[in-house]
């Protein structure tokens, strides 16, 4: 059976992908952002996942407001990206795990989860940022799956039902009959706000509150209704939900082996959690 290794959860915004394209790494304005992944780089080389669930949300690429999923998951055997209005270089196509997509579909829809299925799908910054923060050379050592959750047109999932998909997937990838290693990957937030009389709200008290409750108290956030979240850590802070998914997805004890918190990144508060599972 396949085995959960640990999860990584990190922040997405597309300044970081500028950095990255003009080399700006060792800029004092980013060292201390990208000087945090070394430790996690050094754990997925020990670890050696073969697989990665990446939990995210699509800005538009693949999905608009006019057709906007709660969830949904990509079965197909490879995934590119596109050019968002960013002006980032498309990076290198990602690899499919279609078996182990498959086998999602067909456990997480039998456990009342309705999924959209795509055979065909564009990633999103949301997507391939993080990818390349953990394997900066964009050599893709693992197979993906994406999976999408909205936080971008309300109403939005709650914060329960999240954990609760993160949860499902789990156990999923468990039951999966494969000798595979698999990262769990969530991508998004913390606190920030782009737009209205609010623009460039952050909450560091809250979002260290929250990065300390996924080892302590996982279920602490889920007792905040999406409305309080907003009010907590701004409209595009509630990224925060695939934390929780990826957070969900670890069943039993799990260790905080790095984290790091800074701001500011474009107005944004970026977080990184590395966790070892411990199940």
């Amino acid at each position: 059976m396949a085995v959960i290794v640990g999860s990584v959860m990190t922040s997405h915004v597309p300044a970081i992908g500028g950095a990255i394209a003009k080399g700006l790494q060792d800029e004092p304005y980013w060292k201390p952002f990208f000087d945090g992944f070394a430790p996690v780089r050094r754990w997925l080389a020990a670890v050696r996942p073969d697989v990665a669930v990446v939990f995210y949300n699509d800005h538009g690429l693949n999905f608009f407001l006019d057709k906007m999923p709660t969830f949904a998951i990509g079965a197909a055997p490879e995934y590119r990206n596109a050019d968002e209005g960013w002006g980032l270089p498309p990076l290198p196509p990602f690899a499919g795990d279609e078996d182990l997509s498959w086998h999602l579909v067909e456990s997480l829809v039998a456990d009342d989860f309705d999924m959209v299925t795509c055979q065909e799908m564009l990633v999103d910054h949301a997507f391939t940022l993080p990818m390349a923060l953990l394997w900066p050379d964009q050599r893709w050592p693992v197979r993906v799956v994406p999976v999408c959750i909205n936080t971008v047109l309300f109403p939005l999932p709650s914060a329960a039902r999240c954990h609760r998909l993160g949860q499902a997937v789990g156990r999923a990838v468990q039951a999966w009959d494969a000798d595979a290693r698999v990262l769990v990957l969530g991508t998004g937030g913390l606190s920030h706000q782009l737009e209205g009389t609010r623009a460039g709200h952050l909450n560091k008290a809250f979002d260290l509150q929250f990065i300390d409750s996924l080892t302590r108290d996982p279920l602490w956030a889920t007792r905040f209704s999406i409305n309080d979240l907003v009010k907590q850590v701004g409209t595009q802070g509630i990224e925060l939900l695939m934390w929780l998914a990826a957070r969900g997805a670890l069943p039993g004890a799990v260790a905080e082996l790095h984290r790091n918190y800074h701001i500011p990144i474009s107005n944004t508060a970026s977080g990184l959690l590395l966790l070892e599972h411990r199940g």
